[in-house]
């Protein structure tokens, strides 16, 4: 798809098209600033521009979530749901939703916030305290799936779609010939459909420039610049996360399990630049399984745990969604998060990262469910939306430090892994202690 997106585009727009997406969408932040700026409410005629991109978005919302998460259960094999699947999968989630945390005690501790509150809190944001803990649980269970895709309803919907595609898997390794074919079949339209809305995505991508410029010229005409600062913060308390996160954590597991911090390092330090740089944790793959071999894990490990990882495992992601988060909701609503709202964004970052592919775009479609998860729908005129494309606007300097962070949890949970199982040639290790 990549390969695809750089391929010359001729004519009047070519060189729109042709020009790196990135540099296009933070042109956008910059000159949607100035415009609001200097034009203030001359300026807010561009506003139906802003609101196409963010109903763009949350048009392709749902059918992300059905078929993603779908394709990502389902291409589980069952036969690796033993003791190796388990360990990987448990360290795996266990991490997210670490990470989460992080990012959640990040946004709290800078309180990251661009001052747009101009709803009421009570239009703008759902009290977890008027619903109960217990209940909010319980209701991820959907009693209808079709009405939990029909509201929107987050949780219960990648719910479903987990448990559909675990069923698929079992359909796919069945001896009976016609549930094995039944299963690919069901398997091969999600992923048509996954795939399909990958180059969705890529598509409205390119109008991301637009719409940053249209909403943020809004927030700008409206905030004036003292929203500018608060970028700068957003940015300095993930990037903190980041090394929190890389600290505590992965430096944690490699101590527990008197592995040398310096040896998994010296080889772990090219899936994290390549990662850095690439911005894909797909892309980083080859070169995380070349690191994985040097530290002496066994291939049926890291064949299995290493693919899986860059579909599942996504710390920096999770980070990035604790803080940005927090930033909307302190800059639409004035408030930050109860510990009840906090603890449905872990839940929901963490089952979340397992659809979300190491695609352009797929960090700020995640960002999206968790939004509407706790009551904070990106809705086009409200400072909602305004903080989300602010966001977006800085996505491509962020995602840079949490694909890095994500390739690198990959190599420490699977490195863990087959420390754990005896699976690792300590021998690698001793050589280059």
């Amino acid at each position: 798809m990549e390969k695809e997106m750089k391929k010359k585009v001729k004519g009047p727009l070519g060189w729109y098209f042709n020009f790196n997406l990135l540099y296009r969408i933070l042109i956008g932040l910059v000159l949607g600033a100035v415009l609001g700026l200097i034009f203030k409410e001359k300026i807010l005629w561009v506003s139906p521009f802003g609101a196409l991109f963010v109903r763009l978005l949350k048009m392709i919302m749902m059918p992300i979530i059905l078929s993603t998460i779908i394709v990502g259960a389902s291409s589980v094999s069952p036969a690796n749901l033993g003791k190796t699947g388990i360990r990987i999968i448990l360290l795996y989630l266990a991490t997210s939703a670490f990470a989460v945390s992080i990012g959640l005690l990040m946004g709290a501790i800078f309180r990251p916030s661009a001052d747009l509150a101009s709803l009421s809190v009570d239009a703008a944001i759902k009290t977890a305290t008027a619903v109960p803990l217990s209940t909010t649980l319980i209701n991820i269970v959907p009693t209808s799936y079709a009405q939990a895709v029909v509201n929107e309803n987050v949780l219960p919907v990648i719910f479903f779609s987990l448990l559909f595609g675990i069923g698929i898997s079992y359909l796919r390794v069945s001896t009976d010939a016609r549930s094995k074919k039944l299963g690919n079949a069901v398997f091969d339209f999600f992923d048509g459909v996954s795939t399909i809305m990958m180059k969705m995505i890529s598509g409205i991508m390119e109008y991301a420039p637009i719409g940053v410029i249209a909403l943020v010229a809004e927030v700008f005409a409206k905030n004036g610049s003292k929203v500018v600062g608060s970028l700068g913060i957003v940015t300095l308390a993930t990037f903190l996360g980041y090394a929190i996160h890389i600290c505590i954590i992965y430096l944690g597991l490699l101590a527990l399990n008197k592995l040398s911090i310096k040896t998994f390092f010296h080889e772990a330090k090219n899936p994290f630049i390549t990662g850095f740089v690439t911005r894909s944790s797909n892309g980083t793959l080859p070169i995380t399984i070349k690191a994985a071999e040097n530290l002496g894990v066994q291939k049926d490990i890291y064949s299995f745990s290493l693919p899986l990882g860059a579909t599942i495992n996504m710390d920096g992601t999770a980070i990035y969604q604790g803080v940005c988060a927090t930033f909307i909701a302190l800059s639409a609503t004035g408030q930050g998060f109860t510990l009840a709202q906090m603890g449905l964004i872990i839940v929901t970052a963490t089952l979340a990262s397992i659809g979300t592919a190491g695609v352009p775009g797929a960090g700020a479609i995640m960002l999206l469910m968790v939004l509407d998860a706790v009551g904070l729908p990106v809705v086009a005129g409200t400072p909602i939306a305004g903080a989300y494309a602010m966001i977006l606007g800085i996505d491509a300097i962020l995602d840079m430090g949490r694909t890095a962070l994500n390739v690198t949890g990959d190599l420490t949970c699977t490195t863990v892994t087959a420390k754990m199982l005896k699976e690792l040639d300590m021998t690698c290790w001793n050589n280059k202690a």
